[in-house]
C-alpha cells in the first residue's frame, strides 16, 4: 500500500430491497429480514423464476422532478439517490474550491436494460419515428456516473466499471486508488442495478443460474445450504464516498472507516462458470492481503459473495480455506445476498456498506435460509442470526461472469494508522 495517503470511508447511500436509506436497510439487516418477494414490476408467469429482490416505494421524481426522472433509467435512478444520500450524510460542500478534485466512480453490470426492452417494444408497435431521442443517453451503461457528475458539478475524474457483479467492487477500488495516487481528493463511488425485466430475468432463466422456489421467496436465497439451487435476481444502488485522509479531517468529516486494500484478477477459465480451483479468487484475495499489507491471521470477518449458486459458492468456500487455512474454520464468513438477493453490479457496493457498518457498530450480519450443512463449504457462515463481535479488519468480496475477481479491505480507522 503506498505510504502517505490514506482513504476514509465519510459517506455512505443506499436504495435496496431492504429499505431506501442506509439507517433502513441497515437496521433489516442486523435483523436478518428478507427483502424478496413475487415480482411485480411485470408478470413473470411465463418464466421459472418469478420471485426477486426489489426496490419498492422508491419514487426519484422526489429528487428530481417527474420530467428529469422520465429521462433516466432506473439503474440510473437508483445511483443517483444513493449518491445523493451518500454525499448528504458525509457532508461534503462541493464549491469552486474542491470541485476539480472530487470524481465519481460507478458499475453496472448491464446498464438500461429497461429501457431497451421499453425502446424496443415501441418500434415493434409504432415504428422508428416513435423512438425517445433520449433512448441511448439513458440506456448507456456509464451515464449514471456523468448523471452524478453533473449533478454534482464535479470536474474530478469519472470512469464506468463494467465487469458484471464485481463492477461496484472495482469502482470502488479504483477510486481508492485515484486518491491514494494524488489524482483526487475525494470520490463517490459505487453501482447500481435494475434488471427486472422480462428479457434480463428471462435470459438468467436460460441460464438455469435462478432460484425457482417461487412459493417460499423468503427463504430461496441459501448462500452455503446445501440445498441452494441458485440465485435470486435483485435491483438496488449504492454508494460510498471516501476522501483522502487529512482532506477529511480539515473539514472535521466524520469517518466510518478505512480502505486500505484492493485485490484484482481474472479466472481465465470460462465466460460464466466458476473455475472450480478458484484459482483466480485465491489470487485476489491473496493481492489484497498484501496491498492491505496484513496477514490472514489479521482479518476478523469476511463478507462473502456467496450468491447461492452450488458451484459458486463452494468455490469461494474453497479458496477462502486454500489461503486462510486453519484460520478459516472459525473465521466468520456470512453472505448478505441471502436477505436481498444478487443485485449484481450493485452487489459490491451494497455489501461494502454492510461491511463498513460491520465494522463500526460490531455486528456482523447472519446468512439466514441456512438449515442443511454443505461439506464441500466448511466454514463458519454465521447461521442465521447476527453476531456481536469486535471486527477491525474485513474483507468484501465480488466476482463477476467472464472471470472477474475484485476484493477490498477495510480496517476500522484510527488516526494514528
Amino acid at each position: 500500500m503506498p505510504v502517505g495517503r490514506r482513504v476514509v470511508v465519510t459517506g455512505l447511500g443506499a436504495v435496496t430491497p431492504l429499505g431506501n436509506s442506509v439507517p433502513e436497510f441497515w437496521a433489516n439487516v442486523q435483523a436478518g429480514k428478507s427483502g424478496i418477494g413475487p415480482i411485480t414490476l411485470f408478470d413473470p408467469q411465463q418464466l421459472p423464476s418469478r420471485i426477486a429482490g426489489e426496490v419498492r416505494g422508491f419514487d426519484v421524481a422526489a429528487l428530481v422532478g417527474k420530467k428529469d426522472a422520465r429521462k433516466m433509467d432506473r439503474f440510473s435512478q437508483l445511483a443517483f439517490a444513493a449518491a445523493r444520500e451518500a454525499v448528504e450524510d458525509s457532508k461534503l460542500r462541493i464549491d469552486d474550491a474542491n470541485r476539480h478534485d472530487i470524481g465519481v466512480f460507478m458499475g453496472s453490470g448491464i446498464g438500461g436494460i429497461m429501457t431497451i426492452e421499453q425502446q424496443h417494444r415501441l418500434l415493434l408497435a409504432q415504428g422508428p419515428d416513435r423512438i425517445s431521442p433520449f433512448f441511448i443517453p439513458m440506456l448507456i451503461g456509464n451515464i449514471a456516473t456523468g448523471l452524478i457528475s453533473i449533478d454534482l458539478k464535479v470536474h474530478g475524474p469519472t470512469q464506468t466499471a463494467v465487469s458484471a457483479c464485481a463492477s461496484s467492487n472495482n469502482a470502488i477500488g479504483d477510486a481508492f486508488r485515484v486518491i491514494q495516487a494524488g489524482e483526487a481528493e475525494a470520490m463517490v463511488c459505487g453501482g447500481s442495478e435494475a434488471p427486472l425485466t422480462p428479457l434480463a430475468v428471462g435470459g438468467f432463466c436460460a441460464m438455469r443460474a435462478l432460484s425457482t422456489a417461487n412459493d417460499a421467496p423468503a427463504s430461496a436465497s441459501r448462500p452455503f445450504d446445501r440445498a441452494r439451487d441458485g440465485f435470486v435476481i435483485a435491483e438496488g444502488g449504492g454508494a460510498l464516498v471516501l476522501e483522502e485522509l487529512r482532506f477529511a479531517q480539515r473539514r472535521g468529516a466524520s469517518i466510518y472507516g478505512e480502505i486500505i486494500g484492493y485485490g484484482r484478477s481474472s479466472d481465465a477459465y470460462h465466460m460464466a462458470a466458476p473455475d472450480p480451483d478458484a484459482h483466480g479468487v485465491k489470487l485476489a484475495l491473496k493481492r489484497a492481503l498484501q496491498d492491505a499489507a496484513i496477514t490472514p491471521d489479521d482479518v476478523d470477518y469476511i463478507n462473502a459473495h456467496a450468491t447461492s449458486t452450488p458451484l459458486g459458492d463452494t468455490a469461494e468456500a474453497q479458496a477462502i480455506t486454500s489461503v486462510f487455512g486453519e484460520r478459516a474454520k472459525t473465521l466468520p464468513v456470512s453472505s448478505n445476498k441471502s436477505m436481498f438477493g444478487h443485485a449484481l453490479g450493485a452487489a459490491g457496493a451494497l455489501e461494502g456498506i454492510c461491511t463498513v457498518l460491520t465494522i463500526r457498530d460490531g455486528i456482523i450480519p447472519p446468512t439466514i435460509n441456512y438449515r442443511n450443512v454443505d461439506p464441500a463449504c466448511p466454514i463458519d457462515c454465521v447461521p442465521n442470526v447476527a453476531r456481536k463481535a469486535k471486527v477491525d479488519i474485513a474483507l468484501s468480496d465480488a466476482f463477476g461472469f467472464g472471470g472477474h475477481n475484485a476484493i477490498l479491505v477495510f480496517r476500522r480507522y484510527a488516526e494514528a494508522g
